[in-house]
């Protein structure tokens, strides 16, 4: 049996646009040292890793740090493995150099990759030409050239060995992907209602809101559930990855010792009471939903789910959270003035929440002074492409 080697690489975590503070905090409190910006790398708290704009957090780890962190991260979107860093401006010496790193460690055999290629301000810009070489330097360290697959999370099929290449001011560095498909696929969400919410976002929202975990937390446009059923994870005590698959378990060095150790070490330990968790939603569909997630989740019965309109929520006495994402009008298909629905809001948390917490997803600056409601700054996330503001503000009036 594989042993998971000692040795420290330098990691990546990867987290949507304004979620790299929150994954900062967890890494913190997984205990793992985050990296210093290094001449070639940006701040490692914000980032780019590809194309797409995503940013994430660059740490210090074992391979048990990599099994640690997939397991208990919440805001991530996948944790990569550094193989190395070099400069490369030149084909060969591009191919020269990627068959020196280790990659016997992590493909097995014969086994599939998919090569994820970035170039920026670089002499090697064409793409497809520096996945053939990184291709060609893996078959020169392993004797044989591995099947380049296409990286689909949708097709239903075991997903290949992502590999990402990056090159900017032809500084190259890759990477091999330990996570698979995308973190925030926890494996409850099979049920969705309009416009739902990543796993990732809702418990970014979760922790910039400062939820204690003990106190009563409620979402008045709950949809699919995702924002209270992350919730009850964190009350649970429940490590977000123990249902799923992770690419790192099909690598030679995988030892399934220790993984099950860690399996077993973060068994829940709920919280003593467990908080009341309120989740309703006007759409009886969106309910319905949001309970068949939170039932794969195993947290169905730590929240009060009800189908009824905002007008008629029912918070418990004392203080307590909202965390919610109202609908904008835009991913919804609507098109109607939303204004009379955020004043109803606002009036009705004054009457009936006095006194609590409140964060929120907006679009619309118009939208967030109908509610005439105070709030902070608040910081720019990205919702499925669309641009919002997670905002927070206390009812005091």
């Amino acid at each position: 049996m594989a042993t998971p080697s000692m040795e420290r690489y330098r990691l990546f975590a990867i987290s949507s646009p304004g979620l790299e503070p929150f994954t900062a905090q967890e890494l913190q409190h997984l205990g793992v040292k985050l990296c210093h910006p290094s001449p070639e790398m940006e701040n490692p708290v914000m980032s780019k890793e590809s194309g797409d704009g995503e940013g994430g957090v660059e740490f210090f780890g074992s391979l048990e740090d990599v099994y640690r962190v997939n397991l208990h991260l919440r805001t991530a979107s996948r944790v990569l493995v550094r193989l190395g860093t070099f400069l490369s401006a030149t084909f060969p010496e591009l191919r020269r150099k990627a068959s020196h790193l280790p990659w016997e460690s992590f493909l097995p055999s014969g086994s599939p990759v998919a090569l994820r290629v970035t170039c920026h301000k670089s002499r090697l810009y064409h793409q497809g030409a520096v996945a053939e070489r990184v291709a060609g330097a893996i078959a020169d360290r392993s004797g044989g050239l591995p099947p380049v697959q296409k990286f689909d999370e949708t097709a239903g099929i075991p997903l290949p060995q992502l590999i990402l290449v990056r090159l900017v001011d032809n500084f190259c560095t890759i990477s091999v992907d330990s996570s698979g498909a995308l973190l925030h696929r926890r494996g409850y969400r099979l049920d969705t209602a309009k416009a739902p919410l990543r796993e990732t976002l809702a418990a970014g929202m979760l922790l910039a809101s400062r939820w204690d975990a003990s106190s009563p937390l409620m979402d008045p446009f709950c949809g699919s559930g995702t924002i209270v059923i992350e919730a009850a994870l964190m009350a649970h005590h429940f490590p977000p990855g123990r249902f799923r698959r992770f690419a790192f378990m099909d690598w030679p060095n995988f030892d399934s010792r220790t993984w099950e150790k860690m399996l077993i070490e973060a068994d829940p330990r709920p919280a003593a009471p467990l908080p009341k968790l309120i989740a309703s939603d006007r759409d009886e569909g969106a309910i319905k939903a949001a309970r068949a997630n939170a039932q794969r989740a195993a947290v169905a019965d730590s929240i009060d789910f009800s189908s009824r309109s905002i007008s008629s929520i029912q918070p418990p006495l004392g203080s307590g959270w909202v965390v919610t994402n109202p609908p904008y009008g835009v991913r919804t298909g609507s098109n109607r003035d939303l204004r009379n629905l955020y004043a109803q809001l606002g009036k009705v948390l004054r009457a009936k929440c006095r006194g609590w917490h409140l964060t929120m997803l907006c679009s619309s600056q118009m939208l967030l002074h109908s509610t005439g409601l105070r709030f902070d700054e608040g910081i720019t996330l990205d919702n499925g492409g669309l641009k919002v503001k997670l905002v927070k503000g206390r009812i005091d009036e």
